[in-house]
């Protein structure tokens, strides 16, 4: 099962009326990738994540994080190190006036079998139904194919960014991919700016 925290400022839709989102990888896309991130000292949070964020924010986007960190299940970090990281990440991006909607984590292993391990849909279906979202017009954005994969497996629109493993995985290996993405950029920041034509402020 998904493991989900709500944080910043919930989403508000009328009633009946679902939304689409910003789908958000967490390591690679808003903070540095560090292989397993397995103390509260190696997050180091991308200079262009808060501003980025705050404009999706601003044209009324939920953002919604979801990541996997089977570190948990291989017993490198406890479960309250991804909580702790997440509570970071929330002060960081309101020192910038910027806030994400929840976070949704998946602690498994691939040989867990679990619903919830990107790039299967459990994550995005629990942050949905939570959030009141509906995955069509939503969007897809990470560094991994995985990331793409999941986000193809929802009928979300896809961006690659370039961060994290992203420019190597594209690379070396973006003519094997079966499926290529909507677009690819060069980090988060240039991923809103495809979100939100026309608004680069």
């Amino acid at each position: 099962m998904p493991h989900s925290e709500r944080r910043g400022n919930p989403t508000v839709s009328s009633p009946g009326l679902k939304r689409p989102a910003v789908f958000l990888d967490r390591d690679g896309t808003l903070c540095e990738e560090m292989g397993y991130l397995n103390h509260i000292s190696r997050l180091k949070m991308y200079s262009f994540a808060a501003p980025a964020i705050r404009r999706l924010n601003q044209a009324g986007w939920p953002v919604i994080v979801v990541t996997n960190q089977s570190g948990i299940s291989r017993k490198i970090f406890p479960e309250s190190l991804v909580v702790e990281v997440h509570e970071r990440i929330t002060e960081a991006l309101a020192a910038e006036g910027a806030h994400v909607d929840g976070y949704y984590y998946c602690p498994h292993q691939k040989a867990d079998r679990c619903e919830c391990r990107k790039p299967l849909p459990g994550l995005i279906a629990r942050a949905c139904q939570e959030h009141h979202l509906t995955k069509e017009g939503s969007w897809m954005v990470g560094d991994r194919y995985g990331d793409l994969e999941l986000g193809f497996a929802v009928g979300a629109r896809t961006i690659l960014v370039l961060t994290g493993y992203g420019a190597g995985d594209y690379q070396w290996h973006h003519g094997e991919w079966p499926r290529q993405p909507d677009h690819v950029a060069e980090d988060l920041s240039s991923a809103v700016d495809l979100i939100l034509p026309g608004n680069k402020s």
